[in-house]
């Protein structure tokens, strides 16, 4: 775990120090959120070219398009909930839920209820793209269990929220933000608290606390490009060693979040590169 804390600290400060991002780090990170958004739709079952979803203006057309719009909306705002998330975590994450589904939707914003089902965290197979290394192993993926019953979300939601509060008001320092990104995106993973969206909801709570920790403050790189360069099979093998609440699950899962941010700030590297030579 500590290699892949340096790893990624090093890499995201080659990313900063760039000179692109001494005049241009706003279209940076306009750019980042753009193709995070791309990715993290992927994940959640519609994987669109990132030119599709750069030309598109509708997208209320079918269930894809709304899974592609409902990432745009929550990557556009989630960088400007920072002071929120700081005093009170869960009310950032009802808001996310309703950019997601719209103040239509009578579930908006509140968590399940008894009785309710958790959508599935993986609806599409994604292979890993062509040389990127993935973490995956040979072998059926391992089945994750089913998401906790509305009670028990309802407590774990309330000691992540203290926990996260206690952070910001200075305790707990010590934790690099790796971890404790990789955390909180595992547990929102592992709750699915709402009934649609868990997937989108949990990428951008990892993102707010990338920028929280002051890991990516000016939010420019893209774990969840990384997330779906590796493939669902080994997101899903990561996963179920985070549920299994083994050290070396845990450890194997911090691995995993740290090789995903170490290629989204490959992305946004490439991104600062074609900046450099006016191809952007």
């Amino acid at each position: 775990m500590p290699d892949a804390v340096a790893e990624v600290r090093k890499a995201v400060d080659r990313l900063y120090g760039h000179r692109v991002m001494r005049r241009r780090a706003a279209e940076v990170t306009s750019e980042s959120a753009l193709r995070g958004a791309r990715a993290s739709a992927a994940l959640a079952g519609a994987d669109w070219p990132l030119e599709e979803v750069r030309r598109r203006s509708d997208f209320s057309a079918d269930a894809e398009a709304r899974t592609v719009g409902a990432a745009l909306r929550i990557a556009a705002e989630a960088g400007q909930l920072l002071s929120v998330w700081r005093h009170s975590p869960l009310q950032v994450l009802a808001r996310l839920h309703l950019l997601a589904v719209g103040d239509t939707d009578p579930a908006a914003g509140r968590p399940r209820r008894t009785g309710e089902a958790a959508e599935e965290l993986f609806p599409l197979e994604l292979e890993p793209v062509e040389g990127v290394e993935s973490d995956a192993v040979a072998g059926p993926s391992p089945a994750l269990p089913p998401a906790p019953d509305a009670e028990e979300v309802a407590a774990r939601l309330d000691q992540l929220s203290r926990l996260l509060v206690a952070r910001a008001e200075g305790q707990g320092v010590g934790t690099p933000a790796l971890v404790v990104a990789s955390v909180v995106y595992g547990e929102l993973l592992a709750l699915r608290p709402f009934g649609s969206h868990n997937g989108l909801i949990a990428r951008a709570a990892q993102r707010i606390v990338l920028i929280a920790e002051g890991l990516d403050p000016k939010s420019i790189c893209p774990a969840e490009v990384g997330l779906a360069e590796l493939g669902t099979d080994a997101h899903r093998r990561a996963l179920a060693g985070y549920l299994a609440g083994t050290p070396e699950g845990m450890a194997a899962w911090i691995a995993h979040c740290g090789r995903a941010l170490r290629l989204g700030v490959r992305e946004s590297t490439a991104v600062c590169e074609a900046m450099q030579r006016g191809m952007v």
